[in-house]
């Protein structure tokens, strides 16, 4: 059957991260909580990061589990009642999580062939869309938006929005429902092969596995158990792939 749509991942797939993520984590720590204090949050600085990253850690690997997307709000509201602040706004939730992310969206960059591939696909007709596992959906817009790829992309699916988090099939459905295409007509691209891969798979797509920054232990877990249709190690090498689909 025509391949007729090509959903992609953000991360590691369409953008590349250039920088040191041990060096960001610290960083986003430090001005999360720079942000809280100058907004009267009395915390110490080592107690709190200590348990706001258990906390973050215990949702994600529970989101792993179960695939079920436990947002970044939910974490930090979840650390700050415990630190007695059980009445937070959605306001200063959201404004110091964006503190939080800022210095590491500058390091995300489009890969250099992302526009003439989505450029060429659009071209050719194919439709195009985005499935993001993020905790935070702001993030993910402003990382579209930094990058410049929101014209090509439609619908954005971030699961932040809708709760569940690939490989949850339901997540793909989204996209497939809006297309009004079947599995068979859509390719998923991504770099995981534990969430990009096996989601697609699990929701009845091809999966392309991109392979330019894959050096993740979660992939290593997974390389011999979860088999892409396809691998490439460049965006330019989709397009003849597709066709010859």
């Amino acid at each position: 059957m025509t391949i007729k749509g090509v959903i992609f991942d953000l991360g590691s797939t369409l953008i590349e991260f250039r920088g040191d993520w041990g060096d960001i984590f610290r960083g986003m720590s430090a001005d999360l909580i720079a942000y809280l204090r100058d907004h009267g949050f009395n915390l110490d600085f080592e107690r709190f990061d200590r348990r706001y990253q258990e906390v973050v850690n215990q949702f994600y690997t529970r989101g792993q589990q179960d695939w079920i997307e436990y947002t970044a709000e939910y974490t930090l509201r979840y650390t700050l009642a415990e630190f007695g602040y059980p009445e937070v706004s959605d306001e200063v939730l959201k404004d110091g999580l964006a503190a939080a992310f800022a210095q590491g969206e500058l390091l995300w960059q489009p890969f250099s062939d992302v526009y003439h591939t989505l450029d060429t696909l659009k071209e050719r007709g194919y439709q195009i869309g985005l499935i993001s596992n993020a905790r935070d959906a702001a993030n993910v817009e402003r990382l579209i938006d930094n990058a410049q790829l929101r014209p090509w992309l439609n619908p954005i699916v971030i699961s932040a929005n809708v709760g569940v988090r690939k490989p949850n099939p339901h997540i793909f459905k989204i996209v497939l429902d809006y297309w009004q295409l079947l599995p068979e007509q859509v390719v998923m691209v991504g770099d995981m092969l534990g969430a990009d891969i096996l989601g697609a798979h699990n929701a009845g797509l091809r999966g392309v596995w991109a392979t330019m920054q894959t050096e993740r232990e979660a992939n290593a877990a997974h390389v011999h158990t979860i088999t892409p249709e396809a691998t490439i190690a460049s965006l330019s090498e989709l397009l003849p792939l597709l066709e010859a689909w």
